[in-house]
């Protein structure tokens, strides 16, 4: 009994995880997706978005090491490194920036 349990543990982990990586898709962007969370490498000086957790994140624009967001309709200014803040019902942190790629990690917490 023990085993069916698991294995229908592990059925339904495996079918709620492709179901989360395959509600990612991007343009000028990648996605690294998780469970709750997604990694997403915005390609600088194109029309770089993505579609995860429910959501449509944008990049608008980077100033130096403050990089501007557009996610869930909401936009906002993160300076890279700092504290997750909150937009749309979700976390947003700049992990990094440079002259081609800013990486920002986008998730259901602030972890």
């Amino acid at each position: 009994m023990t085993t069916v349990r698991r294995a229908a543990g592990l059925v339904a982990g495996l079918a709620l995880g492709v179901a989360v990586l395959a509600g990612c898709s991007s343009e000028g962007a990648t996605t690294d997706c998780g469970l709750d969370a997604c990694t997403v490498t915005f390609d600088r000086g194109v029309d770089a978005q993505a579609s995860l957790l429910g959501v449509e994140a944008k990049l608008i624009g980077v100033d130096g090491d403050v990089v501007t967001l557009e996610v869930a309709g909401e936009q906002l200014s993160l300076t890279v490194g700092q504290q997750a803040t909150e937009v749309g019902g979700l976390y947003a942190t700049v992990q990094s920036a440079d002259a081609d790629q800013v990486v920002v990690r986008i998730g259901q917490n602030a972890g």
